[in-house]
């Protein structure tokens, strides 16, 4: 089931099935907020910046233990974004990519964080990368695999959280090994173990925190792939919509933020992606 969480700055209880995003504390890089920009109706039309925030990569957006707030560089950016157009904010927090892809595609949400992918563009006007993330393989200390280029193999099978970028990678490029989906990218190395399968694919960090739970696990070394993770918005708002989007990207590159947000959060495995030109 998708947990969605909505951020209207109070306290209310949780539907059903829902669990409630309370934004305690000021975010990273809050400035006052500023008088409503021309392009906020088309970013924004609610009145409110609807920002759909994925659980499923734990680099980007992870909740508070204590409060269940969401957090990370994806939640900085929004608020960022908000406080440009001089609007307020709404963070929509999904479990999984496919399910914080579909919130934009079908206008449930005005932003979303994703690894670009051909399969997400329909639908989805994308800005260029701020953060570059790696992709590993994870196996038990007892496999005859020791590198990343072993994977692709008869008799193999690689679990991957369903929707995921690795998933839509693995999906494209994988010819012989055997593509197993767990429910998310959280539950990749529970599903594992579980089936006894060969490999776990995913975020490396993630893979690194299972690692800590499950003793006789190794990542092979490198990586397989990297993904380009950048902002998106739902492509009919328009071609101005989709400029200023971009260049807000470009700036949170060139003024530090971006990085800043990253050493705020002890992110590893993640590093700012270079300038890009306009669209």
């Amino acid at each position: 089931m998708v947990r969605a969480g909505r951020y209207h700055g109070h306290l209310s209880p949780p539907a059903p099935g829902r669990a409630i995003a309370v934004d305690l504390h000021p975010p990273l890089f809050a400035t006052a907020m500023t008088a409503p920009h021309p392009l906020s109706p088309a970013m924004a039309p609610t009145g409110r910046l609807r920002a759909s925030i994925n659980l499923g990569n734990p680099l980007l957006a992870n909740r508070h233990p204590a409060t269940g707030q969401p957090f990370g560089v994806s939640v900085d950016l929004a608020h960022q974004l908000a406080q440009r157009l001089g609007v307020g904010i709404e963070l929509v927090v999904f479990d999984t990519a496919g399910q914080s892809v579909a919130a934009v595609k079908t206008g449930a949400a005005d932003v979303g964080f994703f690894a670009i992918d051909p399969l997400r563009g329909e639908g989805i006007a994308f800005t260029a990368p701020y953060v570059l993330i790696e992709g590993s393989y994870l196996v038990r200390n007892e496999s005859p695999l020791q590198g990343n280029d072993e994977v692709d193999r008869p008799g193999t099978r690689v679990t991957v959280g369903k929707g995921s970028a690795y998933d839509l990678f693995l999906t494209r490029e994988l010819r012989h090994a055997q593509i197993v989906r767990a429910a998310s990218s959280q539950a990749v190395v529970d599903e594992f173990l579980r089936q006894g399968l060969e490999v776990a694919a995913g975020v490396r960090q993630q893979l690194e925190h299972d690692q800590q739970r499950h003793p006789g696990l190794r990542l092979l070394p490198g990586r397989f792939m990297v993904i380009q993770q950048a902002m998106g918005l739902p492509s009919d708002r328009g071609a101005d919509a989709a400029r200023y989007l971009h260049g807000f990207v470009e700036d949170m590159k060139a003024s530090g933020s971006v990085a800043a947000s990253l050493n705020q959060h002890g992110i590893q495995g993640a590093s700012v992606a270079p300038a890009a030109t306009a669209p």
